[in-house]
């Protein structure tokens, strides 16, 4: 009798690992010389990133700073839908940004046709925010993944549960 294998395919951001490429852009931002005098801060509220500085021009700066950080953090920087740029308080600019946690159904659409495509014979399963795969053998999975890992989707994912 062969034991049927299977893996999960998620979607997280890593929120203290957010929190800590935060601070350090932070910290990066006090010391710059181009940041001297300036309104500019990042803050996380719930699962939202707020970025607030002096103009646009700035802001940008700000993001290039953030975007460094949680790179080397190992965060996935495709998680992250920036909003429109608005006016704050003080003569200056906000932007929002939401940190997209979970498989949402077009991306879920997405995997599944890849997975179809690929002609291997396994099943998926959407179970919330996440895709279960299931087949008998391993090799099969792993070229799956392969599959998913080289396709261009407009979210990072990772795969858990691997048994």
């Amino acid at each position: 009798m062969s034991k049927e294998s299977s893996f999960d395919i998620v979607s997280k951001i890593d929120l203290p690992e957010v929190t800590n490429a935060i601070s350090i852009a932070k910290k990066e931002i006090q010391n710059r010389y181009d940041f001297k005098g300036s309104k500019s801060d990042i803050s996380l509220d719930k699962e939202e990133l707020v970025l607030i500085s002096d103009d646009e021009y700035k802001l940008e700066q700000l993001k290039d700073v953030l975007i460094s950080k949680m790179i080397k953090r190992g965060v996935a920087i495709k998680n992250i839908d920036y909003g429109k740029i608005e006016n704050a308080s003080g003569g200056t600019v906000r932007q929002r940004a939401k940190l997209v946690q979970g498989i949402d159904k077009e991306n879920a659409k997405k995997i599944n046709t890849i997975i179809k495509n690929s002609g291997l014979k396994v099943k998926t399963q959407v179970q919330d925010d996440q895709i279960r795969v299931t087949g008998k053998s391993r090799d099969e999975l792993q070229q799956i993944i392969a599959a998913i890992r080289g396709a261009d989707l407009a979210i990072d994912v990772q795969f858990i549960n691997y048994r």
